[in-house]
């Protein structure tokens, strides 16, 4: 207990300390990380990456939309899938599970393919590899194969999605109903030919639903409502204390969703693991590894259709939760208030590298293309994303943060050793827009 008290106490006198290093005026001063490179980020020429077929669409008399991108790869590889509309927050109280069970029970065999062993074996005749997953607006089924197999692969989906057998067994093994199946997108790409997935979607995909509801009406008949509560689960036995602190975030198509996505990189992520803390370009990392209050961290921003959230998930020890706390707040609010052009520039550079580097295969390149049809409706060129990126100054981040952060609800999940976090109304009161709060809260870097 002495021990522990000592640790805090030397914490405690360390955070001002850290606060005065991190958001000091002064340059760095120069070290061998420096010697061969320049501390001030460049601008970077990305169009060489982008030397590539543009995404191709056709929408089929059903509405059936297909898209597909040729992605040139020595392996002549492919990926071919369907992305569906539904998703778990569709399901109501007395259907919950639904689009689960289904993800889960279209490998159980179709009228073709009797067993869930004839399906397998198939698949793996052709070296392919079948999946599926749920996410919360959408559900999506795809297959990576060899160019040649494509048709193959489209068989094989369209048959396990319009003609599944449900065994009377399987199905009291699991609990559900099926979900009616919304708007669909067939996504190709790798060693692909649009022509000829078309060709094969027209033949193959003949049974969709022709039900006229759409995602967006019923989004708009049950909206989404943040709520600023917490989620708190004490469990003294676990080493570590896990915790998400979240705003109200942005939807898919608001504008604000980008200065937001660039936000989320001045925050950053960092683990203890990885060894790279001091050095950071992430001023919270820095402060967070300076000052050993915890184990790891990662900012999020996750969209939906009319809504999002926006925040931090961090695991740390129990005795750091106060001063973790207290400096992750302080950096939430920091972003409303004085943000540099200098970290806006490096999160944006750091931005795009981690938007290509989530494209890298066919198989990413497939779902990005499915995903932003559902989202946006059309596939939104890479130069026009980056395009959008590079606009997004410290202006535009700071009014952002004003919109999403500042006196705006919080809310909290924390499971683990969690008795010495603060209460949810500091968290709040963290927030708040009174001048003479701001002031005192950065008074340290002046």
């Amino acid at each position: 207990m002495a021990a522990a008290a000592a640790v805090r106490s030397k914490r405690k006198l360390l955070v001002p300390y850290f606060h005065r290093l991190l958001h000091s005026a002064a340059s760095p001063s120069p070290n061998r990380f420096l010697r061969h490179a320049s501390p001030v980020p460049r601008a970077a020429d990305h169009s060489p990456f982008f030397r590539l077929p543009a995404a191709r669409v056709s929408t089929l008399p059903t509405g059936l939309r297909v898209v597909t991108q040729a992605y040139p790869a020595a392996t002549r590889m492919a990926s071919v899938g369907v992305w569906v509309d539904a998703g778990s927050r569709f399901e109501l109280p007395g259907t919950n599970g639904t689009a689960h069970f289904l993800e889960h029970m279209a490998f159980k065999g179709t009228e073709r393919r009797p067993t869930a062993h004839a399906l397998e074996v198939e698949i793996e005749d052709m070296g392919a590899r079948l999946n599926a997953y749920t996410s919360r607006e959408q559900t999506t089924f795809f297959a990576d194969v060899q160019g040649c197999d494509v048709p193959a692969a489209l068989d094989v989906l369209s048959d396990i999605l319009q003609h599944p057998r449900f065994p009377q067994q399987a199905i009291q093994r699991e609990r559900g109903v099926i979900l009616r199946e919304m708007e669909e997108v067939v996504s190709a790409a790798g060693d692909v030919d649009h022509d000829e997935v078309v060709d094969k979607v027209r033949e193959l995909f003949t049974r969709f639903s022709t039900d006229p509801t759409t995602a967006d009406q019923l989004v708009e008949a049950n909206p989404s409502v943040f709520t600023g509560s917490e989620v708190r689960i004490e469990d003294a036995e676990m080493p570590l204390a896990h915790l998400a602190i979240a705003f109200k975030g942005s939807s898919w198509t608001d504008p604000r969703s980008i200065p937001l996505m660039v936000a989320q990189s001045i925050l950053g992520s960092w683990n203890r693991s990885i060894g790279v803390g001091n050095c950071s370009g992430s001023s919270l990392a820095r402060g967070i590894s300076n000052g050993g209050l915890a184990e790891s961290l990662m900012a999020f921003n996750t969209n939906y259709r009319d809504t999002g959230l926006f925040g931090i998930y961090t695991t740390a020890p129990p005795d750091a939760l106060d001063e973790l706390s207290r400096l992750i707040m302080e950096e939430f609010r920091r972003l409303a208030f004085r943000v540099s052009e200098t970290e806006v520039a490096r999160a944006r550079n750091q931005l795009k590298s981690s938007l290509l580097l989530h494209i890298d295969g066919s198989t990413a390149v497939s779902e990005n293309n499915g995903r932003q049809m559902l989202t946006y409706g059309r596939v939104m060129p890479f130069l026009e994303l980056f395009a959008r990126i590079d606009a997004v100054d410290c202006a535009a981040i700071m009014e952002t943060a004003k919109d999403f952060i500042v006196d705006k609800d919080v809310a909290l999940a924390a499971v683990g050793p969690v008795s010495n976090l603060p209460e949810l109304s500091w968290f709040r009161s963290q927030t708040s827009s009174d001048d003479k709060f701001t002031a005192r809260m950065f008074s340290l870097g002046a």
